[in-house]
């Protein structure tokens, strides 16, 4: 194996590469990391990925780059395999992946749709949290900031259909049926699969991480009053207060868990 540190090229504050961080991190694997902006972030995935892939996160490990959070917790289990994240027992790794995948594919998505409808309502709070995904030297310019705060608005407009009340109504339904299924999973049960940490934990916990925002994930300011209204009545369910819960015991504050080379 190269001695190369891999690279994670990855958006911030987006839940599905908190999901390939947090597993960088669980691993203690040393890594270098790698941010741009949403929106920008297609054309580079596409030129790192030879056009496989059009998005973030994307790891490049030993020369390849591999798109989507779920092949790329696949590839560090195959090559750091401790500690684990995939169960040893068969049917039990079968009903772990079974899970990442639900919560990859129904929650992922219509959270994703609900924090960037209200965001997106509130100019002001939209321009602070694009504005810290500039480079450095941009953070402090206005025009910059303004440019990038239009354009957000209208990459999420196109991409996810964030303006559509329609749209939106019907992930809140989503996100909470998600967080039904969690529940009922647990069962009142300190983890989803067996007695310890499994990718299922992981996935729903980094997925949730927007309605829940624990200390130990990505910092991105006050909710706006819209999203804040949808998630008040949702913070004393057993899910949220499992997420927190997780978060609490297996994520570390970010730059802590893991070596991190500039």
């Amino acid at each position: 194996m190269s001695d190369s540190k891999p690279v994670l090229w990855h958006i911030e504050i987006s839940h599905y590469n908190e999901k390939a961080r947090w597993a960088l991190d669980y691993k203690r694997i040393a890594h270098r990391r790698r941010a741009l902006p949403g929106g920008a972030h297609m054309l580079a995935a596409l030129g790192l990925s030879r056009g496989h892939s059009a998005t973030f996160p994307l790891l490049v490990l030993n020369g390849e780059a591999i798109g989507d959070s779920t092949a790329i917790i696949g590839t560090l289990e195959s090559r750091w395999p401790d500690p684990p994240l995939y169960p040893e027992d068969p049917q039990k790794r079968r009903r772990a992946l079974d899970l990442e995948d639900y919560f990859d594919e129904e929650l992922g998505p219509a959270i994703r749709l609900v924090a960037w409808h209200e965001i997106t309502m509130d100019p002001e709070r939209l321009a602070l949290l694009v504005q810290r995904s500039l480079p450095p030297s941009l953070r402090d310019t206005g025009p910059a900031s303004a440019v990038a705060a239009r354009y957000a608005e209208a990459f999420t407009g196109l991409r996810y259909g964030v303006k559509s009340e329609r749209a939106a109504e019907r992930s809140r339904e989503k996100v909470v049926a998600a967080l039904d299924r969690l529940e009922a999973e647990l069962d009142g049960n300190d983890y989803l699969v067996g007695q310890r940490f499994s990718v299922a934990d992981l996935t729903a916990a980094a997925l949730f991480y927007p309605l829940v925002l624990p200390a130990e994930g990505p910092q991105i300011g006050d909710p706006p009053e819209g999203f804040e209204r949808f998630r008040a009545p949702l913070m004393e369910r057993p899910g949220c207060e499992w997420v927190a819960a997780i978060y609490r015991r297996h994520r570390e504050p970010a730059g802590v868990a893991a070596p991190i080379a500039a």
